[in-house]
């Protein structure tokens, strides 16, 4: 509005009524792109939300599992595979009682042939008030429900890229992270067994997303940085329901063990 009004007052003293005709139009085309762009940032919501309490929790959780089954069902069948890591997922986050029902429906709904994903990804956009590290913390589950069964079928991939694309992640992003994925789950799953020789060197490096010859300086930006984006605190702050921060520690916690056995293999 305001955009017309002093758009309208200049242009008038400056060229009369032609001038303050043109400054409309002006003021006008002002308006609509600043609405549209704090639209875009979530208007005065993200400021005054309460950041305790994520904004459309149900939003939140229904888009993590009704995504999850839409994935899951891609390849065509659902594995027990795939049904026990959603469930693993549901454990993971304490979800009991009403809110494991909530997701056990929504995992049912996502795999159903008419499921709206791109509206689904809306919703969440827009509940996440696009916090980059909270879409890719959601990214990151929608791809552990890809590798579920052990391998990447071409329409699970076909999916997670339009899920990226949705989040504003390029293809080039789903790479990377589908590296550093693959990586963490077998740092994971070495760190946990009682092997010798522990998780490898390589995959500490792939979760950092740096190369063998990169420069201390290079692996230790890198670290904070992937730290920076799943620290549970910090995550917590930008509003991540307390039931997903046990994921968001887990993923610390295996960047913060590989970021350890890369300074004790240069020492």
């Amino acid at each position: 509005m305001w955009g017309k009004v002093l758009g309208f007052m200049f242009g008038f003293m400056f060229g009369k009524w032609a001038g303050a005709i043109l400054g409309l139009y002006i003021g006008h085309r002002f308006d609509r792109s600043m609405s549209q762009d704090f639209s875009n940032q979530g208007g005065f919501s993200k400021f005054f939300m309460n950041k305790d309490s994520f904004a459309n929790q149900a939003v939140f959780f229904h888009a993590v599992f009704s995504v999850y089954g839409h994935i899951a069902k891609a390849s065509g069948q659902v594995t027990p595979q795939e049904i026990a890591a959603a469930s693993g997922l549901m454990d993971k986050m304490g979800l009991a009682g009403d809110k494991r029902k909530e997701a056990q429906a929504a995992f049912s709904e996502g795999k159903s042939n008419d499921f709206p994903l791109e509206q689904t990804l809306t919703s969440f956009k827009k509940s996440a008030f696009g916090q980059r590290d909270i879409l890719q913390l959601f990214l990151e589950v929608q791809l552990q429900a890809a590798f579920a069964d052990g391998e990447l079928h071409p329409k699970e991939r076909q999916i997670l890229h339009v899920v990226a694309k949705h989040l504003g992640f390029s293809s080039r992003d789903l790479d990377r992270l589908l590296q550093q994925l693959d990586a963490q789950m077998k740092f994971h799953r070495q760190r946990a067994s009682s092997s010798q020789s522990g998780p490898s060197i390589k995959d500490a490096y792939d979760i950092l997303g740096v190369n063998a010859d990169a420069d201390d300086n290079t692996v230790k930006k890198a670290w904070r940085k992937q730290m920076a984006q799943h620290h549970p605190d910090k995550l917590a702050a930008k509003g991540l329901p307390p039931e997903m921060l046990e994921i968001a520690n887990q993923k610390a916690q295996d960047i913060q063990a590989a970021y350890e056995k890369i300074k004790a293999q240069r020492k």
